[in-house]
């Protein structure tokens, strides 16, 4: 059986990333496990329009009928399968990733399920990518960062580009998740890459040289 990714919901503005990310994950067949705090289910009412009443049924309507499949581990039970090193998953993706998250994982916390899973995956050596989604940034925002990416952590920051010619809203926040599909290696093609000829603009280039 192939082994699942972890993703990670946090308070932090963006909670559309998050639902980005695992939707299309599932759509490529990806089996997922979803960690959400308290806070990031409050952002997915507030920036989203979820109903968080019943937490199951909300994510059946965004998660379900895709060829991978999505499991859920509620926030506080810190004896998830995620919390154990004997769990076989492939990484963890806190996206977005709030800045109290990021401190709780920078210092070894492991108050709730996602800080323990992060905890598991520096632990085990397993990749971890975090999505921080703050700004400005103060000294201890960037001193968490640092510590972190000298273990090898993975840090993307929210900040999307534009050399792209992104048209809407969706177009940049596919940027942002493609450059986390890429931290993971796996094929995508959520973005134009610097160089490549969009079919478009060479369709266009073409009718005006005719």
């Amino acid at each position: 059986m192939e082994k699942p990714w972890v993703i990670g919901i946090t308070g932090a503005s963006g909670a559309i990333y998050g639902v980005r990310l695992c939707a299309y994950m599932l759509s490529e067949g990806h089996d997922i496990h979803v960690l959400i705090t308290d806070a990031g289910w409050r952002v997915l009412k507030e920036e989203l329009g979820w109903d968080v009443s019943h937490r199951q049924e909300a994510l059946k309507a965004h998660f379900g009928g895709y060829k991978g499949t999505y499991r859920y581990h509620p926030i506080q039970d810190i004896g998830g399968l995620t919390a154990s090193g004997s769990f076989r998953s492939k990484g963890l993706i806190v996206i977005p990733c709030s800045m109290g998250t990021l401190s709780a994982i920078a210092h070894g916390a492991s108050d709730n399920l996602l800080e323990r899973t992060a905890d598991v995956m520096l632990k085990e050596g397993r990749p971890l990518i975090l999505v921080p989604r703050e700004t400005p940034l103060h000294a201890i925002h960037l001193e968490n960062m640092l510590k972190l990416a000298k273990m090898g952590v993975r840090i993307v920051p929210a900040m999307p580009a534009f050399y792209h010619g992104p048209q809407k809203l969706e177009d940049a926040v596919d940027f942002i998740v493609g450059k986390v599909l890429d931290c993971l290696e796996l094929e995508h093609q959520l973005y134009k890459r610097w160089g490549e000829v969009d079919e478009r603009d060479e369709t266009a280039r073409t009718d005006r040289t005719n």
